[in-house]
């Protein structure tokens, strides 16, 4: 393992107990030395020099990025969005949230669009869990991630994700500290994902993608979307060989050559690899590339329409890195070209022009999913078959909601409001009472059917409490699905029994409920 240039120079003492351990890359190639470098930066002893932090919006430590090699996240300047307009799209985020299924099932363009403007800090975190399918994974799943967070775990890669804590935005204050409770909540997720996809294990790239969510929400729901991102929308990138990246590489070449054939042009003379550009790029998502701002924009879109964000934010790096004459005339060897691709222009990268050039792009999935087949064919002809058989890779938000296997239990955000026994909510109408004579031929039914003489069980008092005025009360055996599934039942807090609130509430752990609420 080739350790960092810097350990070898000069530098301040470290303080005792401070980490330490071999500086690894995500790819091998001219620029692996500088990732090294990149890593190195900001270890414990470096970060607690500080005499006074300032945070940033993003929890950043502001003035961090004191060397010039400082990692682009960290050059995180927010345009801000006006505070009534931000006020206006929380609304309009909480409304969707709140309306979920029937959002995604009739207005899932709205839903994009909203996307591409920014979802609202305040609830990023609960858009992405509904975006990426995790929290409909967690709910289907109820203490699956307790379960292995309690496991040992495998000794071979504990030792692998220890050492790779400290080097996840060092300046971010989750993880700043040694042992601090970002850290602790990385290893826990990280170590859950090994015991959950044993035969994948763990990858260095998974750390900052499950940095990022640790950002925005607790760990079990981190875990759950970080899950999403490896099955669903990134399959086969973090499997040992990494054949699915390569095939990627192939695809981003080939679509360059349609959208910017100088760029293609010029990488193509120069023999350079796309793995050697792109790796990083695609396993980290850009989160260890670009502007922090830009970053998040670049995920809320990801999260909604699929890989084709990512395909389109290389893209457009390319096209402006290397698309015209000019540039390529200062790119003459291999070298310096590799050097324009790992320092590119802020411009490039600055929020506002790097997502109006993403959504304009016309690369679309049909067009990925083609040139997929091509380079599938080829990689066949020349090397066999793959040796790694992931699932297919779905394009976002919508084809993750309908390849789910149905029924799925409707996702209802739990009441962080309770009101009082017999309130009516808000705006409600009163619910209109039965007919008698629907009353009086349900009896009838059930006499003859020989079950009015039966005591009915707690359950069954239970279900008609809860259905209320609604609908005629039926008796229903305790051994229904309907009772069994919290989360297909929509009782008002107010009807419930205290046992029945305390299963309906089971789900969740309440270290775990309070901290989503912190969250939000």
């Amino acid at each position: 393992m080739a350790k960092s240039s810097r350990e070898n120079g000069p530098r301040a003492p470290a303080a005792e107990g401070s980490l330490s351990g071999t500086r690894e890359s995500l790819a091998q190639g001219p620029d692996a030395a500088t990732a090294d470098e990149l890593s190195s930066l900001g270890s414990d002893s470096e970060a607690n020099g500080f005499a006074e932090r300032r945070i940033d919006k993003f929890g950043f430590i502001v003035g961090s990025q004191g060397t010039e090699g400082a990692p682009c996240p960290l050059l995180h300047r927010l345009e801000e969005v006006p505070l009534e307009v931000l006020r206006q799209r929380e609304s309009k985020w909480l409304d969707m949230l709140n309306n979920w299924d029937k959002w995604m099932a009739k207005k899932h363009k709205k839903i994009r669009l909203r996307c591409q403007k920014g979802i609202p800090p305040s609830l990023r975190g609960r858009a992405w869990q509904y975006l990426s399918g995790g929290k409909v994974k967690l709910q289907q799943n109820p203490g699956k991630f307790d379960e292995l967070d309690m496991s040992p775990g495998d000794p071979k890669w504990l030792d692998v994700i220890e050492r790779d804590l400290h080097r996840q935005f060092p300046f971010h204050e989750m993880f700043v500290s040694r042992g601090g409770h970002g850290q602790q909540d990385l290893f826990r997720v990280l170590k859950a994902y090994t015991l959950y996809r044993p035969e994948e294990g763990y990858c260095q790239a998974q750390a900052p993608i499950a940095a990022v969510l640790l950002m925005h929400m607790p760990a079990e729901q981190a875990f759950w979307c970080l899950v999403q991102i490896c099955e669903k929308y990134l399959p086969g990138y973090y499997s040992e060989k990494l054949e699915a990246i390569q095939l990627d590489g192939e695809i981003l070449f080939s679509l360059l050559q349609k959208v910017s054939p100088v760029a293609h042009k010029h990488l193509s003379r120069q023999k350079i690899d796309p793995l050697l550009y792109m790796t990083e790029w695609f396993m980290c998502a850009f989160s260890r590339t670009l502007p922090w701002s830009s970053v998040l924009r670049v995920w809320d879109m990801f999260f909604c329409e699929g890989v084709k964000i990512i395909f389109r934010v290389g893209l457009v790096l390319l096209k402006h890195a290397l698309g015209s004459p000019e540039k390529v005339k200062a790119c003459q060897g291999q070298y310096e070209t590799i050097e324009r691709l790992r320092s590119l222009s802020p411009k490039i990268m600055q929020e506002t022009f790097l997502v109006q050039e993403v959504v304009e792009l016309p690369v679309t999935e049909r067009q990925i999913e083609r040139e997929h087949l091509i380079q599938l064919r080829r990689w066949q002809e020349t090397r066999g078959e793959l040796e790694c058989r992931s699932p297919p890779r779905l394009h976002g938000a919508k084809a993750i909601l309908d390849a789910e296997p149905g029924p799925w239990p409707a996702l209802q955000p739990s009441p962080s409001i309770r009101l009082v026994p017999d309130a009516p909510f808000p705006g409600s109408k009163p619910k209109p009472k039965p007919p008698k004579q629907a009353q009086k031929e349900q009896q009838k039914r059930t006499k003859a059917s020989g079950q009015l003489d039966k005591t009915p069980a707690p359950n069954q008092t239970m279900m008609v409490a809860a259905a209320g005025d609604a609908c005629p009360p039926q008796a229903v055996s305790p051994k229904d699905p309907a009772l069994q599934d919290p989360v297909a039942q929509d009782p008002a807090p107010q009807d419930l029994a205290p046992q029945d609130s305390a299963h309906h509430h089971s789900q969740e752990s309440l270290t775990s409920q309070e901290s989503e609420d912190t969250y939000l």
